[in-house]
């Protein structure tokens, strides 16, 4: 009768109880693993929550920022251009123009207004170069809108920011705008370099 060898089929040296210690330790890695995943899930998930949470609340801040930068400029605001030598009699705030026919849609801050003359003036928390391209765009609408509905006047643009950077207010100034910035419990107000623009 022949000999029957049974081979082991563990690595040389190892018996059973040493393969079945080392697949329990890799059993119990894969559930420390699992649960590690699990518990970053929920960080992020909290993480993400507060995330939204303070973006939020920064938002609710930087628009109350914006409404205090309205309530400072508003009650003086013809006054102080008119000291600068402009006659306007009316202003108004908060002005939507909505021309479908023609495509044209936007809102103005304030509207400061003559017979001849008007300024849109933009209010921002913190003025960006963006914003004051997107001023200029609005002042190119409002002259096409203007043209369109035999409004011969010229229009003049201003910005303001609670925080306005020094590089901003160069180039708002360089694009011919007036700077309005908070002073105290006022504000003030820089004109541009040379000629305001007009539109």
């Amino acid at each position: 009768m022949a000999d029957t060898h049974i081979h082991s089929t563990y690595p040389k040296g190892l018996d059973f109880e040493q393969v079945w210690a080392a697949l329990m330790e890799t059993k119990k890695r894969q559930e420390d693993t699992a649960l590690l995943i699990k518990e970053n899930a929920r960080q992020q998930k909290e993480t993400d929550r507060q995330i939204k949470e303070i973006n939020q609340r920064f938002g609710d801040y930087s628009n109350r920022l914006g409404e205090i930068a309205e309530y400072m400029i508003a009650p003086n605001l013809r006054e102080k251009f008119n000291e600068l030598g402009y006659d306007f009699q009316k202003t108004s705030k908060n002005i939507e123009v909505s021309d479908r026919p023609n495509r044209i849609f936007f809102e103005i801050d304030f509207f400061l207004e003559n017979y001849n003359k008007a300024m849109l003036v933009e209010v921002k928390t913190k003025l960006t170069t963006e914003y004051i391209k997107d001023h200029i765009e609005r002042l190119e609408k409002m002259r096409k809108y203007a043209d369109l509905h035999n409004d011969k006047r010229v229009f003049l643009g201003a910005v303001a920011g609670v925080v306005i950077p020094e590089n901003i207010k160069e180039n708002a100034l360089k694009q011919g705008f007036f700077v309005l910035e908070p002073s105290g419990d006022t504000f003030n107000i820089t004109s541009p370099y040379g000629k305001p623009k007009e539109w």
